[in-house]
């Protein structure tokens, strides 16, 4: 009865809660909060300095007793503390200004399709204690292909490819359900890695991550480009330990990326043939849907196009699709419940 009378002050939300960012969509409102996944914290006095946008700021750039982490690694929370800290910093800035003391929103919350039971339940507990009423949860690539407006709860294969900062969910989705999936811990944050490994051992420069993901943006690409491109990256020298400039090519930077990105490719071909004929059919009629940030990597649905011999296409905004889509099932739930997770430790509210 008190959570019913604290939800008339509350806005219901859906969460993509990401490794590297977080996207919240307010039901009627659209999506307000597209913040990086990043807490500051005081190691001293274990005080959070900054969450999101101001926490990311800082990266690389504090004192030995500040730390600029983020709390959720591949997909799923490493620092329960941090993240329930996180989520309750969200809940309330979507609730500033009005009744943000008596909020108690039903919150859905995306999540990676191959984690465990531990993870999902880690996720909803942190969630709730954040400030939540009710939680609810859903697949990553599930909130996706609902966010692209794709007919999930009918009978046809729907092949999505959902590539953000920890993982890569590959799934196909018939009937409002998972018919076949594979989830990699290999993404954005490995193609990051990557580029770092390149420097260190071709080139002698030490880079730090947010170097490496500028690089990435700037030139990076999965396959050969109509036009090559070339952008300075800055580093540390090994040899003398000074600065140093050096001009890399998108070529370079290819050939860095290779080893995941063919790890990817052959997670699609292996999902594709765990797929029953007739939806393998209807994926090679309708195609393969590509979300998530860092399938806006360069030629990458090109490659993926070449590898499976199947039509690739993103989405528009492939970013925000998750949180769209957790939106679209926060505006008619009832609908829509099926998609969502039914879990070993609590039946979805009803």
């Amino acid at each position: 009865m008190f959570n019913k009378i604290l939800g008339k002050f509350s806005k219901d939300v859906g969460i993509d809660l990401g490794t590297t960012t977080t996207l919240v969509y307010v039901r009627g409102r659209g999506i307000v909060i597209n913040e990086p996944s990043v807490v500051a914290i005081n190691q001293k006095t274990g005080q959070i300095l900054a969450i999101g946008d101001e926490a990311k700021k800082m990266v690389g750039r504090t004192p030995a007793h500040i730390l600029a982490t983020r709390p959720l690694r591949d997909g799923v929370i490493s620092d329960f503390e941090v993240t329930e800290q996180m989520l309750r910093y969200f809940i309330n800035k979507v609730h500033k200004g009005s009744f943000a003391i008596l909020s108690r929103p039903r919150v859905i919350v995306g999540i990676p399709s191959g984690i465990t039971e531990v993870e999902k339940k880690a996720v909803k507990d942190a969630t709730l204690s954040a400030g939540a009423r009710e939680v609810y949860l859903v697949e990553q690539a599930m909130a996706a292909a609902i966010g692209a407006r794709l007919p999930v709860q009918e009978a046809l294969g729907n092949m999505i490819v959902d590539i953000g900062g920890g993982t890569a969910d590959i799934v196909v989705i018939s009937l409002g359900g998972i018919v076949a999936c594979r989830t990699l811990k290999v993404a954005g944050d490995r193609l990051n890695q990557d580029i770092i490994n390149y420097a260190k051992d071709e080139l002698k420069l030490v880079l730090g991550e947010r170097t490496a993901e500028d690089i990435k943006i700037a030139i990076g690409s999965a396959y050969k480009l109509d036009e090559e491109l070339e952008a300075p990256i800055r580093g540390r020298d090994i040899p003398t330990g000074l600065p140093k400039e050096i001009i890399v090519s998108s070529e370079e930077i290819r050939k860095a990326l290779s080893g995941s990105i063919e790890t990817i490719i052959e997670a699609i071909k292996n999902t594709i043939e765990a797929t029953p004929p007739e939806l393998v059919a209807d994926i090679m009629h309708r195609g393969i849907v590509l979300v998530g940030g860092s399938s806006l990597l360069r030629n990458l649905d090109k490659l993926i196009s070449r590898e499976t011999k199947m039509p690739v296409k993103i989405v528009d905004d492939p970013l925000t699709a998750v949180a769209r889509g957790a939106g679209i099932i926060l505006e008619d739930i009832d609908k829509l419940r099926d998609v969502l997770i039914e879990t070993d430790y609590g039946q979805i509210p009803r």
